[in-house]
């Protein structure tokens, strides 16, 4: 299996803990391709140090599996998202749309944000055959109205996504996608782009549950989520907050994730 993250040096603790999370319940051989960049006054990459601790605890999950860091500033600061780089967003989260142009990169690829939480073996989702696609994904849980088709909920959350590499590649999505974030300001900019440009397919609510947890749910994705009452406003927590994830949303399950001998 092959899966991408991407971050700046905030998302080490995230992606350390996804990768805890998935080696407790994936036992498959996997190759974890770490994505950052270093870009002066805007982003602060991941160091090589940290990636080491990653790859340590890929390995306890097995032995076969591992962590690679993959230093993407050059291709980043020569075709920045310049019309998005001040969104609320990070501008690293752009740095998937890269992923065609980094030789290493397999031709099938799990991209997993650094705030999904594994519960089950995901083995069945990343085996779903995607030749005649080029991302899968779950609807946006909010998507639906402001961005896509009410009736179809077509718009994907970018949060969990099964990429055909190879047919990206050959279509040049990711490079239209660049183009897109560099010249079009968008409130959600990589996942307005995916959406838009990338011929894409649903799949089941449980491979990026954005809401409550279910007995089937695989992945959870902790996204903002909004509460009307008594006054309408949004809420964050993420994995790594553990007090937040007992009092606000009654979570307990990760708890041994802060429990793990590489965590501090």
């Amino acid at each position: 299996m092959n899966i991408m993250f991407c971050g700046d040096i905030n998302a080490e603790r995230g992606i350390l803990f996804c990768i805890s999370a998935i080696c407790r319940y994936e036992k498959s051989p996997i190759n974890f391709y770490i994505l950052t960049a270093n870009i002066e006054n805007k982003i602060e990459g991941i160091k090589s140090d940290s990636c080491d601790t990653l790859n340590l605890c890929a390995k306890k999950g097995n032995p076969a599996n591992k962590a690679v860091l993959l230093d993407i500033s050059n291709m980043f600061s020569s075709y920045l998202p310049t019309a998005n780089m001040s969104t609320r967003f990070t501008p690293a989260c752009m740095l998937r749309l890269f992923a065609d142009l980094i030789p290493e990169m397999p031709d099938k690829v799990l991209y997993l944000d650094t705030d999904v939480l594994c519960r089950k073996s995901f083995k069945q989702f990343y085996d779903t055959d995607i030749s005649n696609v080029e991302i899968a994904g779950v609807p946006d849980r909010y998507g639906k109205w402001f961005f896509g088709n009410v009736l179809l909920h077509n718009y994907l959350n970018s949060g969990v996504l099964l990429l055909n590499m190879k047919m990206i590649k050959k279509n040049g999505t990711f490079e239209k996608c660049r183009k897109m974030c560099r010249d079009k300001k968008m409130f959600m900019p990589d996942q307005s782009a995916l959406n838009k440009l990338a011929k894409k397919r649903k799949v089941e609510r449980r491979y990026n549950e954005q809401a409550g947890i279910r007995e089937d749910t695989v992945f959870k994705h902790f996204t903002t989520f909004f509460k009307f009452f008594p006054r309408f406003h949004h809420i964050t927590v993420k994995p790594w907050e553990k007090e937040k994830m007992h009092n606000i949303l009654n979570i307990y399950e990760f708890d041994y994730l802060f429990e793990e001998n590489f965590y501090e």
